[in-house]
């Protein structure tokens, strides 16, 4: 086998900057993920090998090494198994690329690339019932500041069943309370999509407006110091509004509500109200319709509906008797 010809470190470089910024025009969420997995695989590497990140060669970044990455993901850092795909998913674009940009390096490159993705369980979508939202929604203390902030932020999440990222992204000059009433959501893979609001919702975003900085590309929800407010900031607000809320709703007590939470319960309620599910994968941005029918799986009385418009059988079956010693096995595993 040849030796690869172009040094590891310079392919990585090549890699994030000619690869991912110039030819693909990466998102700024991607690269990121791309460079957390590196820097954690890197580190991994190091501990592995010795070798400081900068004296590696790719023939040390073999597929027993990266399957060990993996796994050390999983025991150690307890990630899932939908992390450990994300990690694998950049440290396998990187493979194919070093494939083509360095030949000599296709033998190195073709074995990580054979690592399949780990299979894992979906769970069911979890979401909030209306008067549940209600609750959430209602909880902050608008007599104070950060209250009508917090208000008008999960007011604004529920109505356009944006990602947190989104709605920490949003700008004034997203805000369009003119001839039409609708933000302008910056999505993921710079898919871009204009949401409609509630009259209700448009009015309080309105009234909220006035108490922040009015520049155009100022936060739409800034925290104290005028700056966006972070993904942290976001969870540890809607944490504050579901215990509040828990006093007068007791089906909140224990419940697990995250910023993703909220989306889903705008998709299911779209979907409860009879909206297309054309519609809301639009609404949601979402790059597959196969991803929105996750939320007719989980609608219950969809469901329930279907099921009493089937008659139910009267005859009872029979159990099945594996008519050999092999078949029988086969069964029980």
């Amino acid at each position: 086998m040849r030796e690869p010809t172009i040094g590891f470190p310079t392919l990585l470089q090549d890699f994030f900057l000619h690869r991912l910024i110039a030819q693909r025009g990466a998102s700024t969420r991607t690269i990121e993920s791309y460079r957390d997995a590196f820097e954690l695989f890197l580190a991994f590497a190091q501990e592995r090998t010795g070798k400081r990140p900068t004296d590696l060669a790719l023939g040390d970044l073999d597929a027993p090494l990266v399957l060990d990455f993996l796994d050390h993901l999983e025991s150690d850092r307890g990630n899932s198994a939908r992390t450990r795909n994300t990690r694998l998913a950049a440290i396998r674009s990187f493979m194919a690329y070093a494939s083509v940009r360095d030949p000599a390096s296709l033998a190195v490159a073709q074995r990580v690339l054979a690592i399949p993705s780990k299979r894992f369980d979906h769970p069911v979508i979890g979401y909030l019932t209306r008067d549940e939202m209600a609750a959430v929604i209602a909880a902050p203390d608008r007599s104070t500041w950060s209250g009508r902030r917090d208000a008008c932020l999960l007011a604004t999440m529920y109505n356009t069943g944006a990602r947190v990222s989104e709605i920490t992204g949003l700008c004034i000059g997203d805000v369009l309370l003119e001839r039409q009433c609708a933000v302008h959501l910056h999505g993921k893979g710079r898919k871009e999509r204009v949401i409609p609001l509630w009259k209700t919702k448009a009015a309080e975003l309105r009234s909220w407006l006035v108490e922040i900085d009015p520049a155009l590309t100022a936060p739409v929800f800034p925290n104290r110091a005028g700056r966006p407010l972070t993904r942290t900031g976001v969870r540890d607000r809607l944490d504050r509004a579901v215990v509040q809320a828990a006093r007068t709703c007791g089906s909140l007590v224990g419940r697990r509500v995250t910023p993703h939470t909220i989306r889903h319960s705008t998709a299911m309620h779209l979907l409860q109200s009879g909206t297309d599910l054309a519609v809301i994968a639009l609404w949601l941005g979402h790059a597959s319709p196969t991803t929105t029918h996750l939320y007719l799986e989980a609608d219950l009385a969809t469901k329930e509906a279907a099921l009493g418009r089937l008659e139910s059988p009267e005859h009872h079956p029979t159990r099945y008797c594996a008519p050999d010693k092999l078949l029988a096995f086969l069964e029980e595993l």
